[in-house]
Order: structure tokens, then C-alpha cells, then sequence
């Protein structure tokens, strides 16, 4: 079962039905139990970094996601999901995120013909053998929105790399720990397959650390 966390900061339906679109059964939840119990857990998120962490805090879904981590229960971060796992965000300088990655997550650069936020289809290129990009092209199109995006502190870790007004890392591995910036729900068939690589190599035994 898939475990959707459910905690305020929208998008939940739209994950939920790729992965109904792979057969697999969803749960949209904040019950701890429900979370621990699952056999995938997935926080998807748009919005702002403050709010999302207030939320996660106020629900008590911080520790959960710890012990859901520590437990090595392969789990995958959407957007700002992604950039909570993080020490904190530009976008709330005062909030901390729940450091279970090293990085920051920076905002955009103004710079000429680039329009803040990043909303549409952008290229992203493969590094460190990530799992989540099994058989897919490289410079394949997939779906942004966003104005921030995560700075990673260990490179080894970067999987994925998109170019905007900066250098965005696009998505990060760490064992059973997966994150993407862009939205795999909203990029089509690539998409689904992406979420299909999160499932297929959440079932494997030996995952490297980095």
C-alpha cells in the first residue's frame, strides 16, 4: 500500500491517481500507524515552505517521516515535499526543515527571460545512477512549479539536473529515500513510469547509501 501524507499542503489527488493509474492501492493519510504500516510513503506538497513545515510539525507528521526513513520504508518527496527534507529554505529563513538531507533550498536568481516561478515542461539529465530514472531518456521533459529549488550539500546524492535561472537539483537518492522538484504526477507517461521506477525499486533488497 501506498501512504500519502496528508497534511494540508495540497496536490494529494493528483498523486493519488498515478498511482491508482499503476494498480497500486493509496491510502490519503495523516494516521500514524497507517504510515508506518505501509509498504511506500510519498509527502507530495505545493506551497509555501513555512506553512508545509508548520503543518508537518502541528500534525506530528515530522517524527513520522524520521521513522519512516530510519525504518528504511522507501519513500519519495514532491516539490516542496521534497524540499522539507531538507536543514531549511530562503523562502522562510527562520523555519527549519527536518534535515534528513544536507542542502538548502535557494530562491531563484532574477535574471532576463526567466519568469518566477518556473511553471511548465523543462529537460532533466541523469547523474549517479539514480533508480527513479531507470530506462528513461536522458534530457527527457518533465513538469516544474516552483520558485525555490534545493541547493544539495552532497553531490553523490544528485540524481537528476535541470537548468533554469540556476542549476536546480532536480532529484536526490539516498537508499529507499527519494525526492523530485518536478512533478512526476503532472508529466504524463514519463511520469507514471518514474513513479513505477519509485515502486519497482522500493522492492529491492540491497540499496547503496551514499
Amino acid at each position: 500500500m501506498v501512504a500519502i501524507i496528508d497534511y494540508d499542503a495540497g496536490n494529494v489527488k493528483s498523486v493519488e491517481k498515478a498511482f491508482l493509474k499503476l494498480g497500486q492501492a493509496v491510502k490519503i493519510t495523516r494516521d500514524r500507524d497507517e504510515i508506518l504500516s505501509a509498504d511506500y510513503v510519498v509527502l507530495p506538497g505545493v506551497g509555501n515552505f513555512g506553512d508545509a513545515m508548520g503543518n508537518l510539525r502541528r500534525y506530528g507528521m515530522d517524527d513520522v517521516i524520521r521513522e519512516v526513513v530510519a525504518r528504511k520504508t522507501p519513500f519519495l518527496g514532491i516539490c516542496v515535499g521534497m524540499q522539507a527534507l531538507f536543514e531549511g529554505s530562503e523562502e522562510s529563513p527562520d523555519v527549519p526543515g527536518l534535515g534528513i538531507l544536507k542542502g538548502r533550498v535557494r530562491r531563484f536568481d532574477a535574471k532576463p527571460g526567466f519568469k518566477i516561478p518556473q511553471i511548465g515542461w523543462n529537460s532533466i539529465f541523469m547523474m549517479n545512477g539514480g533508480d527513479l530514472f531507470f530506462d528513461i531518456p536522458n534530457g527527457s521533459y518533465v513538469y516544474f512549479v516552483h520558485s525555490y529549488y534545493v541547493e544539495a550539500e552532497n553531490m553523490n546524492q544528485v540524481k537528476a539536473v535541470s537548468e533554469y535561472a540556476n542549476m536546480v537539483h532536480a532529484s536526490v537518492q539516498k537508499g529507499k529515500l527519494f525526492a523530485v522538484q518536478f512533478h512526476p504526477e503532472k508529466s504524463g507517461d514519463l511520469g507514471l513510469k518514474i513513479l513505477k521506477n519509485f515502486i519497482r525499486a522500493g522492492k529491492k533488497e540491497d540499496q547503496k547509501s551514499c
